[in-house]
């Protein structure tokens, strides 16, 4: 369950300094229940969130908002050693990008989302404060009609989904997509690299480890740094 507090953890601390800690609950303007939070990350470029937390435009503060893996082409979560060929490409983010996490209930629309990963294809810990446009917020609450496959009939569609791409580099790329809608591009952002190293400096500077697949990509095509 998502709450409001005033400790922050490290990566959070200016959050706190900015908003002097969280503000009353306010009424929500959403037109659905709730909207969701998702990362993913391109093929083979493996990634660790470590924590991920949202403001809203009440200055409402949602601590852990999402953590964990995020999706990705490949590897695939049944694979086991090094295939033969491979079929992902890292290169460039997805056409239409759809992402893993959750609903961030009792949020308004989103003002500010911070998240602290791991880049386990480098490796490296960064963190990015990624604001969210006024217009961004517009598009949340506006009713899109769309053809759902899914039912099979034509309905009025929102773009709940707020999905987050990390890459190497720092880089962290956020769409807005629905149910039945394709995702748009909404902002991109460069995170830096985290002071204290993974897990706030807990862990003697290891990172979580590579997947032998992904070694074995980056081993033999590298990171494509400037294609995100």
């Amino acid at each position: 369950m998502h709450r409001c507090s005033p400790l922050f953890k490290s990566g959070f601390a200016l959050l706190f300094v900015l908003l002097g800690g969280c503000a009353s609950v306010g009424s929500r303007s959403l037109p659905y229940d709730a909207w969701s939070l998702n990362f993913f990350s391109p093929d083979y470029m493996e990634v660790w969130i470590e924590t991920a937390s949202v403001v809203d435009i009440n200055e409402r503060v949602f601590l852990r908002a999402g953590s964990g893996v995020p999706a990705t082409g490949y590897p695939r979560a049944m694979s086991k050693g090094i295939p033969a060929h491979f079929k992902g490409d890292a290169k460039g983010w997805f056409k239409d990008p759809t992402g893993k996490g959750r609903y961030v209930t009792g949020a308004d629309l989103p003002r500010l989302v911070y998240v602290r990963w791991q880049s386990m294809a480098e490796p490296q810990t960064y963190g990015a404060y990624i604001e969210i446009p006024e217009s961004a917020r517009d598009t949340m609450l506006k009713g899109e009609t769309a053809y759902c496959g899914a039912v099979g009939k034509w309905k009025t569609d929102y773009r709940k989904f707020l999905t987050i791409g990390l890459a190497p580099g720092g880089i962290a790329k956020v769409w807005l997509g629905g149910p039945c809608l394709k995702s748009t591009e909404v902002t991109r952002v460069q995170g830096t690299i985290h002071p204290k190293g993974p897990y706030g400096g807990t862990s003697n500077g290891k990172h979580r480890p590579l997947s032998e697949e992904s070694k074995a990509y980056i081993d033999k095509f590298g990171i494509p740094f400037e294609s995100w």
